[in-house]
C-alpha cells in the first residue's frame, strides 16, 4: 500500500509524521507534492518521504491519496489526478461535499471526506469522517488507521460533517480564547503573566482529560467542585450572566453555517 499527499501544509505534515511513527506506512511508500514546491521539499526533507514534482506523479505512484488543499483549490487538484483507476482519495478540505469531490474527480475514484483538527499536530486530534457511495469497508478501515495515528477517530453521516467542522474543527480556536481570557483574568487579579498562562492551560487540559477518563457528564464534574456559597458558584454566576453558553452555541452555529457555505461555493 502506497500513500500520496496532495498538498503539504501543517496538517499534511502532522499526518505524515503520525503514520510513520505508528508504522502504518514506510518512508519509501509515501509520496508528496504541492503547488508550492518548497512546501513539498520541506516535508520530504523533514520526514524522508518521497518527493514528486506534480500531483499527477503522486497519483501515478500512490494507491491512496490524502487531499490536503484549501477548498478553492480542490477542483484543480482533482483535475490533475482525474482518471486514475482504483484509487482512494481522502479529502480534508472543509465544506467540500462527497458529491462535489466525485464530480471533479470522476467515477473511477473512491472518496472519503474527513474533518480533522489542529491538535493532530501533537497527536491529540479529533477526526470525523464519512465515506462516499463507492468507498468500501476497507477504505473506512484505512482512513481510521491513518487518522488514529494522530488522535481519536469517529465515523459519522456526511450531513453531520459541517457540524463537526463547527464544533471540533474550529473548536480549538474557541478553547484558545478561553485559555487566553483565563490567563488575562489571572493577570488582572495579580498573577505573573507566565504563571497565569500555565495555570490556565493546565486547568483546561486537566478538566478535558477528566471528562474523557471518567466518562462522567460535565455537569456532574462541575457540581463536584461547586460548594454551596463558595467561590466556584460565584464564578459560574458571572459566566452565566455574561451568556457563556449562548456564546458557544452561536459560535458553533456560525462555523457550521460557514462550512455549508463553503460547500456550496465549490
Amino acid at each position: 500500500m502506497r500513500l500520496g499527499f496532495i498538498g503539504c501544509g501543517k496538517m499534511a505534515a502532522a499526518l505524515a509524521e503520525g503514520v510513520l511513527k505508528a508504522g502504518v506506512f514506510s518512508r519509501e511508500d509515501i509520496f508528496v507534492s504541492d503547488r508550492y514546491a518548497k512546501a513539498a521539499e520541506a516535508l520530504a526533507k523533514k520526514t524522508g518521504v518521497q518527493l514528486r514534482a506534480s500531483n499527477g506523479e503522486v497519483a501515478a505512484d500512490a494507491d491512496t491519496m490524502l487531499l490536503c488543499v484549501k477548498p478553492g483549490d480542490v477542483p484543480d487538484a482533482l483535475q490533475e489526478i482525474r482518471g486514475g483507476k482504483n484509487k482512494l482519495v481522502i479529502s480534508i478540505a472543509a465544506g467540500v461535499t462527497l458529491h462535489t469531490l466525485q464530480q471533479h474527480g470522476g467515477d473511477s475514484i473512491r472518496f472519503v471526506r474527513v474533518m480533522p483538527n489542529t491538535p493532530a499536530l501533537i497527536h491529540k486530534g479529533a477526526t470525523a469522517y464519512a465515506i462516499g457511495a463507492s468507498a468500501t469497508g476497507d477504505d473506512a478501515a484505512l482512513t481510521e488507521k491513518i487518522f488514529a495515528a494522530v488522535g481519536k477517530v469517529f465515523r459519522v453521516k456526511e450531513e453531520l460533517l459541517d457540524v463537526v467542522t463547527g464544533l471540533s474543527g474550529s473548536g480549538p480556536a474557541y478553547v484558545y480564547v478561553v485559555v487566553e481570557a483565563l490567563a488575562d483574568a489571572g493577570v488582572l487579579m495579580g498573577l505573573p503573566r507566565e504563571l497565569a498562562l500555565d495555570l490556565a492551560a493546565q486547568t483546561v487540559a486537566g478538566a478535558a482529560e477528566m471528562v474523557l477518563q471518567t466518562k462522567m457528564h460535565p455537569a456532574q464534574l462541575k457540581d463536584m467542585v461547586t460548594s454551596p456559597g463558595g467561590t466556584t458558584i460565584a464564578g459560574l454566576e458571572a459566566l452565566e450572566a455574561a451568556g457563556i453558553r449562548s456564546a458557544f452555541l452561536s459560535a458553533v452555529r456560525a462555523a457550521t453555517e460557514r462550512s455549508r457555505e463553503l460547500g456550496a461555493e465549490n
